[in-house]
């Protein structure tokens, strides 16, 4: 048989790499600091329309708003376009240092359409999101304790709900007046400033004038000499199919102390609760203490076991032993369903190294909220490149357990796991497209990314295989009988569904703290940045899941009960059942989604999370109990 020509592989590698790359940057967002001298031209950029409500984004000109003669769109990354970023330009445009006073934007005329959208936006309390130099716009609100600390919100209100001037219905107002504040850091050495806030102050007028003027539109509702509103005309604007809305806003400039390196920290402090340090590290140490006793009673009564086995002189007293030596002859028999364990040890591990390398770039600072998209590109490409691991592993498992056809087994660890959560997120990806809403992921990005799944993921999956199965046979420790040993009654305790679900509460306590924080930042669009204590909790997460299923194993084995291998998977991957039983809780207590389809998208999303979970920590359990099992079985004499 020929052997394919790696170097025609290569290239056609780099060239579908380009091709992906030419339709999408996959860099991350550049964060270098920018001077600006004074009189430099500084644009507003417009991003999505967010609702926590609906979980559901919308392009900024999907509103009637004041739109530029061209409408630019941002190269957005892969992770940007994943989570429906559309960075356009926008009308709003002023000058460095030169502060401007109730400048007239545009004005629009609704119709009956443009007046029902407004109204479902505001009953959905939907936020518009601007950016300026790289920083989101945020609106200072104030603390629910009374304290004077600032607080912010991510953008601000598309408009509000309220009576008015005595009436008994409710109206719709929407905000048409914004007063833009810049905050910047001028360097003493230099005459240039670094932008290291931008706020804005909402507000909703009905504008009057005298006579329209398109080349200079003046509005007779602002007093330029003061800066402020004219008293008596903060009337609010109505919505209304019939009327006119004239779009303004203020500029003013403010010199801060905050360096540039510090800019986001005010961004990073969003929330309205503070981290629970002392609640987290409370129950790090009640896991780890537990972990610590674990370890304890395990080594203590192994080594008791080891040493009396070790030191029976007659076969007729090894035979009178109860316990785990008693199943030497069959614990390393092949399970049922050998080729499904292949392919999804194969897949936890591709899952793992992903979720490592990923945790290190967020140590290092490279995926910090500031490179907007960043995790998510990384997290995809990293799954990509990891693909070597999977069909390496796999192909070693299913050599071990002496399969032949490692073609089929390769072709189940690239397509299974990717295959279900393609099928969910083409699905969900439907639902949204429906929904007319920019979080619809393109069809050039879903090309680009199964272009990436078999162009780059597959091929990888298959070397890692190929190089997995030409290494020699992972030897057992001890020889398998030829006839399988009756396995005895069972007491209620050991029974594997009781002990499977058993053994994913304590991984799940370990982490379910931080997965508040984590669903936070997902939901209800707060950043997250504790990527060093997370990896604290990952750590601890593999700690738990490992040593939770050694001891469940080593009961299970003390019981004369071989089937080892499912149980070690399951035993450790029920966690994704507590997980997806605590987003349910996490829904009905901390959400607002009122419509069918958010829900529908929250539970779909958190079915995929548990799932990867599962797979995760199933693969942790497993590849722990494999060690501990042979181990103990590699240290006591078999005749």
């Amino acid at each position: 048989m020929g052997r394919r020509n790696p170097g025609r592989v290569a290239p056609l590698l780099i060239a579908i790499v380009f091709l992906i790359s030419s339709a999408h940057s996959f860099y991350l967002p550049g964060v270098a600091p920018r001077d600006f001298q004074s009189g430099d031209p500084l644009n507003v950029k417009v991003n999505k329309l967010s609702s926590t409500k609906t979980q559901l984004p919308y392009d900024y000109y999907y509103l009637k708003y004041c739109k530029p003669a061209k409408i630019v769109n941002n190269a957005e990354n892969l992770g940007e376009v994943l989570r429906g970023d559309r960075i356009e330009n926008s009308v709003y445009a002023f000058e460095m240092g030169r502060e401007i006073d109730c400048k007239v934007a545009c004005r629009v005329k609704r119709d009956a359409e443009a007046a029902k959208k407004f109204k479902e936006k505001i009953d959905d309390e939907y936020r518009v999101n601007m950016i300026l130099d790289n920083l989101p716009v945020a609106v200072i609100r104030q603390r629910r304790d009374g304290s004077l600390s600032t607080t912010y919100e991510h953008g601000f209100r598309v408009g509000f709900k309220g009576n008015y001037a005595g009436s008994k219905e409710e109206k719709y107002f929407i905000n048409n007046h914004l007063s833009f504040k810049v905050m910047y850091h001028k360097d003493p050495e230099m005459d240039s400033a670094r932008i290291v806030g931008f706020e804005v102050t909402p507000n909703s007028i009905n504008h009057e004038y005298k006579e329209w003027d398109e080349k200079n539109p003046q509005v007779t509702t602002c007093n330029k000499n003061t800066k402020n509103l004219v008293p008596g005309s903060t009337v609010p604007q109505e919505v209304g199919s019939d009327k006119e809305v004239v779009f303004t806003y203020d500029v003013t400039f403010k010199e801060s102390n905050i360096k540039w390196a510090s800019r986001w920290d005010t961004y990073l402090l969003m929330n309205d609760d503070q981290i629970h340090w002392f609640s987290i590290i409370n129950s790090l140490m009640i896991v780890l203490f537990l972990s610590g006793m674990v370890a304890m009673i395990m080594m203590r009564t192994l080594y008791r076991d080891i040493a009396n086995y070790n030191q029976l002189e007659t076969q007729d007293e090894a035979q009178e032993e109860t316990g785990w030596k008693l199943v030497h002859g069959d614990v390393f028999r092949a399970p049922i369903n050998s080729g499904l364990l292949c392919v999804y040890v194969g897949t936890g591990v591709q899952l793992f190294a992903m979720t490592l390398v990923t945790m290190i770039f967020a140590l290092l600072g490279f995926l910090s909220p500031s490179n907007r998209g960043g995790l998510m590109t990384a997290m995809v490409l990293l799954w990509v490149f990891m693909g070597l691991f999977a069909g390496y592993s796999s192909a070693r498992l299913h050599k071990m357990f002496k399969g032949t056809e490692w073609k089929r087994n390769t072709l189940k660890t690239a397509f299974m796991f990717p295959g279900i959560l393609f099928a969910v997120f083409f699905v969900l990806n439907a639902i949204i497209w429906g929904e007319k809403s920019s979080g619809a992921v393109p069809f050039g990005t879903m090309f680009a990314l199964v272009c990436l799944w078999f162009g780059i993921s597959v091929p990888l999956v298959f070397v890692g295989s190929y190089l997995g199965f030409k290494k020699p046979a992972i030897e057992d420790p001890v020889k398998t009988n030829k006839i399988p040993r009756q396995i005895p009654e069972q007491a209620w305790y050991m029974k594997p569904i009781f002990s499977i679900l058993i053994g994913g509460i304590l991984p799940f306590g370990a982490v379910f703290i931080e997965l508040f924080f984590i669903l936070t930042s997902i939901w209800l669009n707060q950043f997250y940045y504790i990527f060093g204590f997370l990896f604290i909790v990952f750590v601890i997460l593999i700690i738990t899941c490992a040593e939770i299923t050694i001891v469940l194993c080593y009961f299970q084995l003390c019981s004369e009960d071989y089937h080892w291998w499912w149980r070690a998977y399951l035993t450790a991957g029920s966690s994704a059942l507590y997980l997806f039983l605590y987003s349910v809780f996490y829904f009905f207590t901390k959400l607002e989604i009122t419509k069918l389809v958010s829900g529908i998208l929250y539970f779909g999303y958190m079915l995929i999370a548990s799932y990867a979970f599962f797979v995760l920590t199933g693969t942790i359990g497993f590849y722990a109990c494999f060690w501990f099992v042979r181990k103990i079985y590699s240290s006591v004499k078999i005749d």
